[in-house]
């Protein structure tokens, strides 16, 4: 049957798709972004306090992937609420501290029970939405434009139906097949945005799927690429991308967009993890010469990293051990300094 984005696409074909998506510019750009994530995993080893990174990045991850369903939080109002123990928290914060919640779940039962499995998807979105709500069993779903309210894609209907397709993406997900990992992560991500299994926080849930399944296949050890930073940057083709593997069957642009944005984003991770390490040295050493060596330790110095790095802006650090250092880690001498 043809699509017609105003019926449920009960329809969506089954993975894999029955087309070719190893295509020769395809494979080529998975060496590329093999190349970026093995990096990063390698450098992510080396970081003494593996804290540092994964507060910083999945509290950033978190805000951005929440960002794409319109929210809106500010990193002053995310990271002092991660950090202090108030209830004074708005509704959008306290919403994006759920989706790292979830992604921190997610982790610590898939190291205990390594299967994406339908059962830990509803897990995830219901931390994110903070309900007991499962699959979608109300008909009149839809998905429409934010700015216009014209409908683009009606999603399959039906219990039934849903959790049939999500086996069959189960059952994709785990298949002992030569696809590379990065090719299903194209994959998986459309198939599950297009069941679009539950009433809200699809998009949320899917993200965090994406960085699971890199660490479920040996990627990456700890949940750590900010994915959502590359497709917040470019929303509009992502959205297109998506509507044309639907409407067209255009499978290849799509994969080339995801891979791409991996590359992106383990480039980008690399580069934070590598001035986080820069200026963790730098400090120890300035804490050498400034503190009493009855005052000083290494434990110290991670300690003022694991409460400061979530808001440190790196951006700064460009390979010099000369630079001027953060603002709120150049305060936290003050309080050392004799």
């Amino acid at each position: 049957m043809a699509f017609n984005l105003k019926v449920p696409y009960n329809d969506l074909p089954p993975l894999p798709p029955q087309v070719d998506i190893e295509t020769k510019g395809i494979l080529k750009k998975v060496i590329a972004a093999r190349s970026a994530l093995a990096e990063l995993k390698g450098l992510g080893e080396t970081i003494p306090n593996p804290s540092l990174l994964v507060d910083s990045l999945i509290l950033q991850e978190a805000k951005a992937s929440s960002e794409l369903e319109n929210i809106i939080t500010t990193s002053d109002a995310l990271f002092q609420a991660f950090t202090a123990k108030t209830k004074n928290i708005d509704p959008a914060t306290k919403e994006v501290l759920r989706y790292r919640e979830a992604l921190w779940k997610g982790y610590n039962i898939l190291k205990d029970r390594p299967v994406l499995s339908t059962n830990l998807f509803i897990e995830l979105v219901q931390t994110i939405k903070e309900h007991s709500g499962g699959i979608r069993m109300m008909p009149g779903t839809a998905v429409a434009n934010a700015t216009t309210s014209v409908v683009i894609y009606t999603p399959p209907e039906g219990e039934a139906i849903i959790r049939d397709k999500l086996k069959n993406l189960e059952d994709f997900i785990h298949a002992d097949d030569d696809l590379d990992p990065l090719i299903k992560l194209a994959l998986i991500h459309y198939q599950f945005e297009a069941i679009h299994p539950f009433s809200d926080g699809n998009g949320r849930t899917g993200r965090i799927i994406n960085i699971l399944f890199l660490v479920q296949s040996g990627l990456l050890h700890l949940p750590v690429l900010y994915l959502s930073k590359s497709i917040i940057e470019h929303k509009n083709d992502y959205y297109r991308l998506l509507r044309e593997v639907t409407e067209k069957g255009l499978w290849e642009p799509w994969i080339l967009f995801m891979l791409k944005a991996v590359e992106e984003t383990a480039v980008f991770t690399r580069e934070r993890t590598q001035a986080i390490r820069a200026l963790m040295t730098d400090t120890m050493e300035m804490a050498k010469q400034k503190l009493p060596s009855r005052v000083y330790s290494k434990e110290l110095i991670e300690t003022i990293f694991c409460s400061l790095t979530p808001r440190a802006n790196f951006s700064w650090m460009r390979g010099s051990r000369n630079a001027r250092q953060p603002q709120n880690i150049s305060r936290s001498w003050k309080k050392w300094e004799y």
